[in-house]
């Protein structure tokens, strides 16, 4: 029963089947657009947005980021994708492609008069049964692989993107010794890896290749005067927000003067507030001043005269990132709650040594071994826009599945081996159950099946053929005791068939696939809890 009615409060209200219809057809719209980009034969989608800016990418996070979706329920989809981005880094267009298929297949449920509530909660059953079977039987242990476990996680990853294929090894081992470079133990010794520590600078010419590891933090910024000292060893850092100019009269504050003297004094008074400020700054021996608004010429000749390099513009992001590799503080005014301008020595960072250099056409600025942090910088090359920025977004999803592996310690075995498996035991285990909730756990189970399918469609295969022989491997693995290594099985999509991807080094971070799980199920109970629409018209302005 579904129906349309107008409301009175100037609006349109769509209710019932056609509701949840319109929805699973808006997820479908959105999943088929990624679904040809998954896998490591994926291919990339072309972007021109409406200033006509070209993107070319297969990460599903930024295709869905720039699609302009006004549809409610492919909204939900759209910051699923932002959400696996932010919390895991990678496997975004997996989620979205499982998210999908679930709602397609509850809505057939609900077509056969089963209650939406019954599927939610058997959603809710399976995802937390496939989750518990991933800890307890699918993932492997960091130690049980071995020192090629992250490379192998890193190459996975890489795998799916431009760069993979032939200059995977090379990214792999870029994104693990950087990885690595930041990595440090918290306060509960686990050890940890902070990604936005790793600062990715793009530079065009020769090619991929060519990328390289610098140790430090690497700024896209030069010395503000020529006369400035290029390099400084042991280097006191003060990190302002704030611009070193000459004061001006505010807007709207009149100065009225008797004669041309008083108004030469308020002009040398003028220079002199920020003359103060910058001998505030360099009186507690900083030599080394970043900040993100400008100094004019005549607050340069004070750094100069004290040998201090000034590096004006910089990137607020920036500024926050080498303020927690050095131990400084980034300072937004000099006033203290006395009401009178200080700097305290406190607010420095140190550095053994801040350097400006040459790479490639640009300068660009290294803050080397910070006190506080360590920190690394990628600076990436090739041959265009479309290339660098490419390799900047697969080399941020390489560096969060080592972070993830390192941190979480376990990993699982990639091309559709885990959700083949996870297929397997959730029908298996729906069997069991003697609800309602059975038919729901049993279409969650066929749902999952849809990543090894479209990953052998892409990659030209026989998808019927290659999922029933994956599909046999894990159900001896799940039955024969003497075959539980079967369970590590997935797709060769080169080949075109099944082999042991444990083996093979197709790894992928466990905690990738859990939460890929979770935000799926999560997004299609959201979109299937919905039954009732209500649109309201845009109010007309007056007058017209």
């Amino acid at each position: 029963m579904s129906y349309t009615s107008s409301l009175s409060v100037g609006g349109e209200r769509t209710t019932g089947q056609s509701v949840r219809t319109q929805n699973v057809l808006a997820a479908q719209s959105i999943s088929n657009i990624v679904k040809t980009s998954l896998g490591p034969v994926g291919l990339d989608k072309m972007l021109v947005d409406d200033v006509g800016d070209i993107t070319i990418t297969n990460d599903g996070a930024t295709i869905l980021k720039m699609l302009d979706v006004e549809h409610p329920a492919a909204k939900v989809l759209v910051e699923l994708a932002q959400l696996q981005d932010e919390e895991v880094g990678d496997g975004t267009t997996s989620v979205v492609i499982v998210a999908a298929e679930l709602l397609k297949n509850a809505d057939e449920l609900v077509k056969q008069k089963i209650h939406p509530t019954s599927i939610i909660s058997g959603y809710r059953l399976a995802c937390k049964e496939a989750v518990k079977y991933i800890k307890d039987s699918l993932a492997i242990t960091l130690d049980d692989l071995g020192g090629e476990s992250l490379l192998n996680a890193a190459k996975t990853s890489i795998s799916s993107k431009l760069i993979g294929g032939v200059d995977a090894d090379f990214f792999a081992n870029l994104a693990v010794d950087a990885a690595r470079a930041v990595q440090f133990n918290g306060p509960d010794g686990l050890p940890k890896v902070p990604v936005n520590s790793v600062n990715i600078l793009k530079a065009h010419g020769k090619s991929t290749r060519e990328s390289m590891l610098v140790k430090g933090y690497a700024l896209n910024c030069t010395v503000a005067s020529q006369l400035m000292s290029k390099q400084i060893v042991n280097a006191k850092i003060a990190c302002l927000d704030f611009s070193l100019q000459k004061a001006k009269m505010k807007l709207g504050v009149q100065v009225i003067s008797e004669n041309a003297e008083q108004l030469e004094k308020i002009r040398e008074r003028e220079s002199d507030i920020t003359k103060e400020k910058i001998n505030k700054i360099l009186a507690t021996g900083a030599n080394v001043v970043l900040t993100t608004g400008g100094i004019d010429d005549m607050c340069l000749k004070f750094f100069v005269e004290k040998n201090a390099m000034a590096v004006r513009r910089c990137k607020k992001a920036d500024l926050k990132r080498i303020a927690k590799a050095t131990g400084a503080t980034l300072v937004s005014t000099l006033a203290n709650l006395d009401g009178e301008e200080s700097f305290e020595v406190s607010y420095l960072g140190h550095a053994e040594e801040v350097v400006q250099d040459r790479i490639a056409d640009d300068e660009l600025i290294f803050i080397k071994n910070p006190k506080a942090r360590t920190a690394a910088s990628v600076i990436v090359r090739g041959a265009n826009d479309f290339m660098c920025d490419e390799v900047d977004r697969s080399l941020h999803d390489a560096l969060c599945a080592v972070k993830r592996v390192v941190e979480s310690k376990s990993l699982v075995a990639g091309g559709g081996a885990v959700e083949c498996a996870l297929s397997i035991y959730l029908e298996n285990y729906a069997t069991t159950m003697a609800s309602r909730e059975q038919l729901a756990v049993a279409e969650f189970a066929h749902s999952l099946l849809v990543i090894p399918k479209m990953l052998a469609v892409n990659a030209a295969q026989d998808s019927a053929d290659l999922v029933s022989k994956l599909r046999a491997f894990h159900h001896a693995a799940q039955t024969n005791p003497e075959k539980s290594d079967y369970k590590y099985v997935g797709l060769d999509l080169v080949q075109g068939k099944c082999r042991d991807n444990k083996k093979f080094g197709v790894v992928e971070p466990a905690m990738s696939k859990i939460k890929s799980l979770k935000f799926a199920t999560e997004a299609a109970i959201t979109i299937l809890r919905i039954d009732d629409l209500i649109k309201l018209t845009p109010e007309q302005p007056a007058g017209r």
